[in-house]
């Protein structure tokens, strides 16, 4: 069952056409990869996903429901998380808290200033999840990177989304730390149907872990298939992979 069907996407900047006609879906319990070389218009896709920027043609659908021209408060509670290439959280805040707040935000209950964020009994269930209980009581500023990485993930289940965009998840991990990162991932896609939608510049890490890709070039899409048939894609090798990589 598809969570989300993208059908003829397209926008412009001026005079340059940043997607031209883009058509894909993503289905509960799948993840997969959007590539292409820098400007391909990857960003401009998920931004247009969750409401930072609106389409100038064409449909998004989550669940059926249209999400062009909402704004990203509400695609958010229709069931659309993200996690961005740098994590950004509130660093004097401990991890736990972190993700209450995340939760209260999803659930239009957050308060300004911060009084009382409630039972955490949830965001604990969901610090465990990521593999972070250990951590749940640290500040959000004191961890390291690969860590920072994993409470992103949980902030952004916190909405208890149905899709979820993920913008160069293994961006600055170290190998092991992206290995087990996307493993996190894909157990949870798998256990809960969730829908994954994600970029990523290290294609060894798209060849591991996608079930599909598809591949962009000057906003629009040159390949889409199983990670083997696009490693072989003389078009996709010629653009973006290269001989050696393709090889590999």
């Amino acid at each position: 069952m598809s969570i989300l069907s993208v059908s003829g996407l397209s926008k412009s900047f001026g005079g340059v056409l940043a997607l031209r006609g883009v058509s894909f879906s993503v289905a509960a319990g799948e993840v997969v990869a959007l590539i292409g070389p820098n400007g391909a218009g990857k960003s401009t896709c998920f931004n247009l996903i969750n409401g930072q920027l609106p389409p100038d043609a064409g449909r998004i659908e989550l669940n059926g429901h249209d999400l062009a021209h909402r704004t990203p408060r509400e695609i958010c509670a229709l069931g659309v998380g993200r996690t961005f290439q740098v994590a950004a959280s509130f660093g004097s805040m401990t991890v736990r808290e972190n993700v209450q707040v995340a939760a209260l935000a999803a659930q239009g209950r957050l308060r300004s200033p911060v009084s009382g964020l409630g039972d955490a009994t949830a965001a604990d269930a969901l610090v465990a999840q990521v593999g972070m209980d250990a951590q749940a009581a640290r500040p959000f500023a004191e961890l390291s990177y690969g860590d920072l990485k994993r409470v992103e993930l949980a902030v952004a289940l916190a909405s208890r989304p149905r899709l979820l965009l993920m913008d160069e998840p293994t961006a600055g991990m170290a190998a092991g730390e992206r290995d087990a990162l996307m493993s996190l991932v894909i157990g949870i896609a798998r256990r809960e149907s969730l829908a994954v939608l994600f970029t990523e510049h290290d294609v060894e890490v798209v060849f591991r872990c996608a079930d599909r890709v598809i591949v962009l070039s000057e906003g629009s899409i040159i390949a889409r298939g199983a990670p083997a048939d696009i490693r072989a894609d003389a078009e996709v090798r010629r653009l973006y992979l290269g001989t050696e990589t393709a090889h590999a």
